[in-house]
């Protein structure tokens, strides 16, 4: 989409895709090593216990003797698409678009 080369500068080209300047000259960082085996490493006990969320998990990877913050688990499972499975809040109860609309007509 940006060409570098182009006679038009970095600055109009932008402008004219719409982009920010800041998102043309971004590169992505890789993903390190150590989050890698850590990602790994948080698998595993997520499919032993899929209800258990990022503080459980951090708590059975700190019994294993890896060190890690709340943080960094809670990250590592947004990125991997990873979430604990628990009942979500007012689940039984009916939207309110649903209702049926009665009338009573004595007469």
């Amino acid at each position: 989409m940006i060409d570098r080369d182009h006679d038009l500068s970095i600055v109009r080209q932008a402008k004219v895709v719409n982009l920010a300047r800041s998102t043309v000259y971004y590169e992505p960082r890789p993903v390190s090593t150590e989050d890698l085996a850590l990602v790994r490493r948080l698998d595993e006990p997520h499919l032993d216990y899929p209800f258990a969320g990022a503080q459980i998990l951090r708590s059975l990877l700190r019994r294993e003797g890896v060190c890690i913050g709340l943080r960094h688990v809670a990250t590592l499972m947004k990125r991997m698409g990873i979430a604990a499975i628990y009942r979500r809040p007012s689940t039984s109860k009916p939207a309110p678009a649903t209702r049926s609309i009665t009338t009573c007509c004595a007469g």
